[in-house]
């Protein structure tokens, strides 16, 4: 069930990176949820790393909230290749945003960071306890860093200003409107267009890396964007919080789920002269059920079947899907 608009249910609510993954799943529950004045932006309303711009949409939208969902992300590929340009853009975004929001006086700004952030040795389930005690995984680290400074800032702002910041720590998100580009996917969008393609071309086998034995902890982003509708309505701390389901899959019951429910009948290929990768990366979740009192988690099947009928009825439609 979609938490109810409490406190801010009439208030203006700024969104920036609206029309990304997050943000459009998070702007279908609000709407849901009875919040009747978000405004919706991309980067084509306001440039956020011009802070004249930031400034200029303060001013304009005059916001009581801001959720700033705005972000450069992309694979481990695209972060090698431009490491500065994560790394500036992302920082600057986050700082600008944030400034200019307690300078005009909005009541609360919340955002979200990676659980790339995280150290890349921090044991797992990983604790909130752990952001701060390593370094993170070094091919995205000028991204993941340049994120992990608004939990800095909301801390220093809150400290100083007073000012009402929180930040939120998404583990694994699936589900409608994901990045489907298999140059930059995650594995669950990856996963279910090269399952679908194959079986709308009739292919016998499709190639899995590794062994299948990763254990991963994946959320549906639909009940993501209700655990930050509860911590929009009353969470006011500088203290981080994960947003995951606490469930363990390992990568090949993700697999052979996948398949089965996308109705491809060839066989999975796995090629074990690949890496595996971490082994097991999940996320505690203790304080998300503490203090959000958020336990509602959509099994990871019914989760799924609902993201492949997405993807099967967006697919042949143009621009529906970010391939």
């Amino acid at each position: 069930m979609v938490p109810k608009a409490e406190k801010y249910k009439d208030a203006r609510i700024v969104m920036t990176g609206a029309s990304g993954f997050v943000g459009r799943n998070l702007q279908e529950a609000m709407a849901v949820a009875g919040y009747t004045q978000v405004v919706p932006l991309s980067s084509r309303d306001y440039n956020l790393l011009e802070q004249s711009e930031v400034r200029r949409m303060m001013g304009e939208l005059k916001p009581d909230v801001v959720i700033h969902l705005a972000a450069l992300s992309a694979g481990i590929k695209a972060n090698k290749e431009r490491p500065a340009e994560f790394f500036y853009r992302n920082l600057m975004m986050t700082t600008m945003v944030m400034h200019e929001a307690y300078l005009a006086g909005v009541q609360k700004l919340m955002t979200c960071i990676g659980g790339c952030s995280y150290p890349a040795h921090a044991p797992s389930p990983i604790k909130e306890e752990s952001m701060w005690d390593g370094y993170p995984q070094p091919e995205s680290a000028p991204y993941s860093i340049a994120k992990k400074m608004a939990i800095v800032q909301a801390e220093a702002y809150r400290r100083q200003y007073g000012f009402n910041a929180i930040v939120l720590v998404p583990g694994n998100l699936y589900g409608p409107y994901d990045n489907y580009n298999l140059n930059d996917a995650h594995v669950i969008p990856a996963l279910i267009r090269k399952v679908y393609e194959a079986e709308r071309r009739g292919g016998k086998q499709i190639i899995a890396w590794g062994t299948g034995a990763p254990v991963r902890d994946f959320i549906y982003s639909r009940d993501a964007a209700k655990a930050l509708i509860i911590a929009l309505e009353k969470y006011d701390s500088s203290e981080i919080i994960n947003i995951s389901s606490g469930v363990q899959t390992t990568i090949k019951e993700l697999y052979t789920l996948v398949v089965e429910l996308c109705g491809f009948k060839g066989e999975i290929v796995w090629d074990t002269s690949k890496p595996d990768g971490q082994m097991y990366k999940g996320f505690d979740v203790t304080r998300m059920r503490r203090v959000l009192g958020f336990h509602e988690i959509t099994p990871l099947r019914q989760g799924l079947e609902e993201t492949i009928a997405w993807f099967r009825a967006n697919y042949d439609i143009p621009g529906a899907v970010r391939l």
